[in-house]
């Protein structure tokens, strides 16, 4: 239903009526969009800053508070339901220029941004949310609505406020030398809808081949989404006796995002990976093989030799990633403390500076002032305190104190963690920080004297303030890049996107005491909620006497260390080493031929061409993936049975390398066909 109502819109964009009739064309964003500036060089966005142009009008924020909540409702009960989450801003990118083409709007392009960049709050809400609160109910524990509404929204307000300072460091600063791959897609989305032409045309084609490729295998199981070294019989033997696995996605989404993000990047992720899957998972089965290593007395009976690689990778292994990014960004805040420093320094000059004094700044570069910022901060803090010491979450002013002081540390220091993910490889490892605050408040809870189910309650409940800052964060300076390259208002997304994290919040809270009451987390037909389910487990002992795998977090803060030291981006091999290998293994593939496309010709402006056309067709694969992802997990979640599951286990692995390579090809021939302008 969603893609018969706007593939036809995109399709209209793209029509000759409509590019005659665009009063600029604004098809393409700005060859330097991309890349690092020479000196003296500067970024001039589409929508230029010395016009003012329709951004926050009624229709960009009806439609706006509209896609959150359908898309909050959807998330949530899709995530829920069938375990999965799926990102919103690019299917809402997509729908709103859709409708913006269709009903003629005028200066169409800024108004886009508002609806996605509202609209965007749908999914990091919905991220923060349910990783963490329907694990309460999963531990037995009630909690009300307003308590659950309140986690959320602090959470995304905090997001927004510690986000803020930091955006002309992460967009303007560090312009060119952060990929942003989801943000790029989504601007391609934006730019070519907006401008139609080849652009919007390859978008469309690109887009209709990658949802089509993803929709037969996750809907149809034509093939299989991952292919292991285990299809051959002596890669089974291998796996079994040495705990030596290698394995690929061969979704099409994941390509495209691998060609964004780039070669170095992926390169230094997939060494994270390689370091986990080729190294430390088989050297665990050789050491401790026999034995049952239960560090988090979590009841493990499995010996380490009975496990497979995957079972060692998720109980042991991955808690050396969450203690890598966990360190390197600690060490990424350090090392950016003159950002820090000028942010306060800033903060402390408009205290002091007098109405009339205020230097003029483009519209462009217009951030809410930091005088609300900081007052902000203060309120929202406050307002935190509150919540903790009379809203029934911890037992005295004492422990309000203390999980006030948790929220306002953590949610500060790894605000800067997620947006450095997400500019990075458009992951936010938002799950692996918030197991590692979850066990740090335990550990502070249970200090104070806050033990048992209203323990475990308050953990929760401040691990949803922390998941959905960080998770809001991550989504925000994508929100946030986006802005930047086509030239709208910061501080006009700043302030809309308090109200969207207000609708989002209610609206998710909403769905989840519904599906609570109507399903339930824990028993027969219950909802899944594996994330919630994975946080109950580790919050539970750790409430009645049990502890956290400190070694393993000590060896990936070590390692940190070391990969700072030799000048190794440390965050990127973290997340490697955090974020499974067959989802890593398809970046190296795209970067691969994103580094082949651009450096074939001796013309640098003919590489730049090719580059900037496997950018759109590598958008195209991830907006057609993530819509069709929607429609898979609604066809799931009605039981429409399509899926050839016995075709699958058969032939399925064995023949997916064959369409895959068939994209890979068709991704690289495509960007090599470009011509420089």
């Amino acid at each position: 239903m969603i893609i018969s109502c706007i593939l036809p819109q995109i399709a209209y964009i793209c029509t000759p009526y409509n590019i005659n009739n665009m009063a600029e064309n604004r098809n393409a964003l700005p060859d330097n969009a991309q890349r690092e500036l020479q000196p003296g060089e500067e970024y001039k966005p589409l929508l230029g800053a010395e016009k003012q142009w329709a951004e926050v009008t009624p229709y960009s924020v009806a439609i706006g508070l509209l896609m959150v909540i359908i898309f909050s409702a959807a998330a949530a009960y899709l995530g829920l339901r069938v375990g999965q989450v799926f990102e919103a801003a690019i299917p809402i990118a997509i729908i709103a220029v859709g409708l913006t083409s269709a009903l003629g709007k005028k200066e169409g392009l800024g108004q886009n941004v508002i609806i996605q960049s509202i609209g965007g709050c749908s999914g990091a809400v919905v991220a923060g949310a349910i990783f963490t609160l329907p694990a309460i109910y999963i531990l037995g524990v009630e909690v009300n609505f307003m308590q659950m509404f309140l986690s959320s929204l602090l959470g995304g307000v905090l997001g927004i406020l510690f986000l803020i300072p930091f955006r002309k460091y992460f967009v303007k600063e560090m312009h060119g030398k952060y990929p942003f791959p989801e943000a790029t897609a989504t601007t391609q989305i934006l730019v070519s809808g907006e401008g139609g032409g080849k652009g919007a045309g390859t978008l469309l084609v690109s887009g209709v081949i990658g949802g089509l490729y993803d929709f037969v295998v996750s809907t149809f199981g034509a093939w299989a989404d991952t292919v292991s070294t285990t299809v051959v019989g002596i890669g089974q033997t291998i796996a079994d006796k040495a705990k030596v696995l290698l394995k690929i996605n061969t979704g099409a989404a994941v390509l495209g995002l691998g060609y964004i993000v780039g070669l170095k990047y992926a390169f230094i992720i997939c060494c994270g990976s390689f370091l986990v899957w080729l190294v430390i998972i088989p050297l665990m089965n050789v050491i401790w093989g026999g034995q049952v290593i239960d560090l988090m007395h979590t009841g493990i009976t499995t010996t380490i030799a009975e496990m497979s690689p995957d079972q060692i990778f998720r109980t042991y292994a991955r808690h050396i990633g969450i203690g890598g990014i966990a360190t390197a960004g600690i060490i990424g805040i350090i090392k950016s403390f003159g950002v820090v420093k000028s942010a306060v320094g800033l903060a402390v000059g408009e205290f002091s500076r007098k109405g009339g004094d205020k230097a003029a700044v483009e519209r462009t570069q217009e951030d809410i002032p930091m005088k609300t910022i900081v007052f902000g901060i203060v309120i929202a803090l406050l307002a935190v305190f509150a919540f903790f010491a009379f809203g029934g979450v911890v037992n005295n002013v004492w422990q309000a104190i203390v999980g006030l002081l948790i929220v306002a540390i953590i949610s500060f220091l790894f605000t800067t963690v997620a947006a450095n993910a997400i500019a990075i490889v458009g992951t936010n490892p938002v799950s692996g920080m918030t197991l590692m605050t979850l066990i740090i408040a335990a550990l502070i809870l249970v200090a104070v004297g806050l033990k048992g189910n209203a323990g475990m309650a308050a953990a929760l409940v401040i691990g949803g303030v922390v998941c959905t800052a960080l998770s809001v964060a991550g989504s925000f300076i994508t929100d946030l890049k986006i802005g930047y390259w086509i030239g709208t208002t910061p501080k006009k997304q700043e302030t809309w996107k308090f109200v969207g994290v207000a609708v989002a919040a209610a609206t998710v809270c909403g769905v989840m005491l519904v599906l609570n009451k109507t399903y339930g987390f824990v028993g027969d037909d219950a909802l899944v909620a594996p994330q919630a389910n994975a946080m109950a487990a580790v919050i539970q002992p750790m409430m009645n006497g049990g502890g956290a795998p400190w070694l393993l977090y000590g060896i990936g803060a070590v390692l940190a260390i070391i990969l700072t030291a030799f000048k190794i981006p440390a965050l990127a091999f973290a997340l490697g080493m955090f974020i499974p290998i067959d989802l890593n293994l398809p970046l190296l593939v795209g970067g691969a031929i994103s580094w082949y496309v651009s450096t074939r010709s001796k013309d640098s402006a003919l590489n730049e061409a090719r580059l900037n056309k496997g950018t759109l067709i590598a958008s195209g694969f991830i907006a057609g993936g993530a819509l069709m992802g929607v429609v898979s997990a609604l066809l799931k979640f009605f039981n429409v049975d399509w899926f050839l599951s016995s075709w699958n286990a058969d032939f399925g692995e064995a023949i997916a390398l064959i369409p895959f390579i068939a994209i890979i090809i068709y991704m690289t021939i495509s960007s090599l066909k470009a011509k420089a302008e």
